[in-house]
């Protein structure tokens, strides 16, 4: 039977009746019964969280059983699709119609010529030949400009050859940057996004103004590090601060240089966008800009509809609206994803 939605849609600002028929969407009324699950509200296009690791751990493995659970989290709180830029190279995404839609982001690829790794870290020598692999497989590659944030990051040359090869085989790049000279190696290479940004010098923001890249802050689980660096106060720490203290400061400027900015979370917690979101608040994006960096905008960036006639059926209803009260997205009225309601 059809389910039956009604609400003010978002972004449009506008009152409409929709209807859910199996995995697509219409503003055709049906003949015949259906169900009616909302009447009144906000309809969201589904929350989208672009930069998650579920079912990964720090020591690089991977286990089906958390990848399940921690979707199954993002679900629960409206997260209807999911990026991951890196999981393990043991990871197998579980074709599962319980589970968000999936963008695949490839390994966790690390240049040998960086003088530090961590665990996760595929470390490979030839770096653009295992960043096209990726990016044929699943469509992105995720590369590391740098790791510690005081090291020689990777060579804006090298990085320049892995997107003209990525790009020739249809892909696309996501690039860690953890320190200023790798976010604009990064920024100057024409990634398509920048993951973190710590430390981001100015001059990077027209570049990927004009490479047309996104900014991927993880503003959240950079601030819950800050709390206890700032305590601990040792001379390394400061220069962590100071880094992410840049960082918050470029999601405005990135916004105000017509950047995309999006909402990810890189969190060990699933299905925390929401707080992303405040974050990207805090920071100094409009609020109806911050929704959307988790809802509208991300799908856009990402190629996946929103809530048009035929788009598939993934929404999120509210009693409020988020961007005027963006709490409320931590209390989603229905989740509806692949034409489920799942919540």
């Amino acid at each position: 039977m059809p389910l039956h939605f009604r609400g003010v849609l978002l972004p449009d600002d506008e009152p409409r009746d929709l209807w859910v028929l199996g995995d697509r969407v219409t503003f055709e009324r049906p003949s015949g019964d259906w169900t009616t699950v909302v009447d009144g509200g906000y309809l969201l296009p589904g929350l989208v969280d672009v930069h998650t690791h579920p079912g990964s751990s720090y020591d690089g493995g991977f286990d089906a059983a958390d990848f399940t659970a921690h979707c199954l989290d993002h679900l629960r709180a409206g997260v209807t699709a999911l990026r991951f830029p890196g999981l393990s190279a043991s990871a197998e995404i579980p074709d599962d119609p319980r589970l968000p839609r999936m963008v695949g982001g490839g390994r966790w690829l690390a240049w040998s010529g960086l003088s530090d790794h961590a665990p996760f870290h595929v470390v490979v020598d030839d770096l653009v030949a295992e960043a096209v692999a990726d990016a044929t497989r699943t469509g992105w590659c995720k590369v590391f400009c740098d790791w510690d944030f005081e090291d020689e990051p990777v060579p804006a040359d090298l990085l320049r050859d892995v997107v003209a090869a990525v790009r020739s085989a249809g892909g696309r790049v996501a690039a860690h940057a953890q320190s200023s000279r790798g976010a604009l190696n990064a920024a100057a290479a024409g990634v398509d996004s920048v993951e973190h940004g710590m430390g981001m010098p100015a001059e990077a923001i027209p570049l990927m103004a004009g490479h047309g890249a996104a900014y991927v802050p993880t503003l959240t689980t950079f601030a819950e590090s800050a709390g206890w660096r700032e305590e601990r106060g040792r001379p390394r720490d400061r220069l962590w601060l100071a880094g992410y203290r840049t960082m918050v400061e470029r999601v405005a400027d990135a916004h105000d240089a017509g950047v995309t900015v999006l909402a990810g979370t890189d969190r060990s917690a699933f299905g925390v966008v929401a707080d992303e979101v405040d974050c990207l608040i805090r920071a100094g994006l409009p609020p109806a800009t911050a929704v959307g960096a988790a809802s509208w905008t991300a799908r856009a960036w990402l190629g996946l509809p929103n809530l048009v006639e035929g788009a598939p059926a993934d929404l999120t209803a509210y009693p409020a609206d988020p961007r005027a009260v963006p709490a409320v997205l931590r209390r989603p009225g229905a989740v509806v994803s692949r034409g489920r309601v799942v919540a």
